[in-house]
């Protein structure tokens, strides 16, 4: 009986904490819920804006597609100028021409035209012209 009588002191002195209880052990799956939906919404929020999450890919990946195209570009160029070296080895025209624009060269009897450069026009002179 000793027991009983401790227990009903107790459940006397300390009834706030035992509603606090009631209301606690009743409320235990809407707060399970809550927990739940905090996880998944932070869940969430790392797929899409973590390190790697989704916006993270999606620069990735458009950064993957301008690199392809820039490796496409210089291979092809690469190509060309492969192929000019080439010209330059074994075809005897494409060596004169090669001496004609960069060194100048003419054959005898022709005469090459020069054009000067244009003068670069700036706004400063043609107010002192004024």
């Amino acid at each position: 009986m000793l027991d009983w009588e401790r227990l009903a002191d107790f459940m006397a002195q300390h009834q706030l904490l035992l509603h606090a209880g009631a209301w606690l052990y009743g409320t235990r799956r809407k707060l399970a819920t809550a927990g739940m939906l905090l996880l998944v919404v932070m869940l969430g929020y790392h797929v899409v804006f973590g390190a790697n999450g989704m916006v993270a890919y999606q620069h990735k990946r458009a950064e993957n597609h301008k690199l392809q195209q820039d490796v496409l570009r210089l291979q092809q160029e690469n190509g060309r100028i492969s192929q000019k070296v080439r010209g330059l080895k074994s075809d005897p025209r494409a060596i004169e021409r090669e001496a004609r624009e960069q060194l100048k060269y003419a054959r005898p009897g022709e005469v090459v035209y020069v054009a000067p450069e244009p003068r670069p026009q700036s706004s400063t002179a043609t107010a002192q012209t004024r």
